[in-house]
């Protein structure tokens, strides 16, 4: 079976990590690439053997992609993912899927008009704790998951919000902590969750006041199955400490997850520094499995780069889900759950009041 054709719509940092994860797979042939700056997507361009260019339209007609990734700024998805979908080209977009909802469903109407898959990337989900979690939940080990939780205690510094001109700003980036460092951990609590049915949130700007939005957030959810959950976000504990996601059963058992160790984002580091783990296991028989896990966790993020391993075993579904025609693991519609739920925590803080899902505009 031939390759699949990939373009990919931008080239900065998180581009270049999609550009080496394609690069990783047989299945995948990079065709092109494109940037606002010439010089970027020329360079990448250079480096891969594709085709540059600074038109994504342009780029769609020239290149006949089959799938296109992109990994402009999270504001810049949806124009892109709109005009390859009405091309009739698959779409895999980094996450979040668009800074707000009506963005969202620009780009979900426009694939469905055109019967194109729309994914999104989470690519956390892959990892081997986050799935081992979640087939535990599938087979019933906890009874029904009753409560869940994340917990993110993170940092970043002034050289992270001054690496682009669009961050830390309510106008360019669309908010803080909740947009930018919390959907993986949004989207697999809600994986391992369900669907929810109400939110009540706060934020706040804890100590970075050369930034408009917020570095810390909380809130409370109810599922709509009847479970609750809660939310603590920040990047405001210098050093940065861990990110969990942990699910307490019916029957009492326990199951966690800690996705991430210490800052995500440490200027100079181009890679994840620590393996993620389950942290939490008490299921009734199995809780001695638990330094089992672990021990094989840690071997193969030795064998591994985390920071393009998981992006390509995603994209690998992507690809899988085009050729077999099925929806791929992480939809557009996952994309826009995470989006309303820290959509609905805003305005939760704004309006002082909860909030049900789901939200519409």
């Amino acid at each position: 079976m031939q390759p699949v054709r990939i373009a990919l719509v931008g080239c900065g940092k998180v581009g270049q990590i999609h550009a080496s994860a394609v690069a990783s797979l047989a299945e995948a042939e990079l065709v092109a690439v494109c940037d606002a700056i010439s010089e970027r997507s020329e360079t990448l361009a250079a480096r891969l053997r594709a085709r540059a260019y600074t038109d994504t339209a342009l780029m769609l007609r020239e290149a006949r992609p089959e799938v296109v990734l992109i990994g402009t700024p999270h504001p810049l998805h949806a124009e892109p993912a709109i005009l390859a979908a009405d091309a009739g080209v698959h779409v895999l977009v980094e996450k979040p899927m668009a800074a707000n909802l009506r963005d969202c469903d620009a780009m979900l109407a426009a694939a469905r008009k055109t019967g194109t898959l729309l994914g999104v990337i989470s690519q956390r989900r892959w990892y081997e704790p986050v799935q081992r979690l979640r087939a535990a939940i599938d087979a019933g080990k906890i009874g029904r998951p009753a409560l869940g939780l994340f917990l993110m205690y993170s940092w970043r510094e002034q050289a992270y919000y001054q690496s682009d001109p669009w961050r830390g700003k309510w106008d360019s980036e669309g908010g803080g902590v909740l947009v930018n460092q919390s959907p993986h951990q949004l989207d697999l609590l809600r994986w391992f969750m369900g669907p929810i049915a109400e939110v009540s949130g706060y934020w706040a700007n804890v100590n970075h006041p050369g930034v408009e939005v917020d570095d810390t957030a909380v809130a409370v959810l109810r599922f709509q199955d009847g479970g609750i959950g809660s939310i603590v976000t920040s990047v405001a504990q210098q050093p940065g400490i861990y990110t969990k996601v942990h699910v307490h059963g019916s029957n009492g058992a326990s199951v966690g997850v800690e996705t991430d160790r210490g800052a995500t984002f440490i200027a100079g580091y181009s890679r994840i520094t620590e393996p993620p783990l389950n942290d939490l296991w008490t299921i009734p028989g199995e809780e001695h499995l638990l330094p089992r896990f672990r021990a094989e966790d840690r071997e193969r993020f030795e064998r591994h780069d985390a920071t393009t391993h998981y992006h390509a075993l995603q994209i690998q579904d992507f690809l899988q889900a085009v050729r077999q025609r099925r929806p791929p693991l992480v939809t557009g519609e996952d994309g826009r759950a995470t989006v309303e739920l820290f959509t609905a925590i805003y305005l939760s803080n704004r309006e002082r009041r909860s909030v049900g899902l789901p939200l519409c505009v």
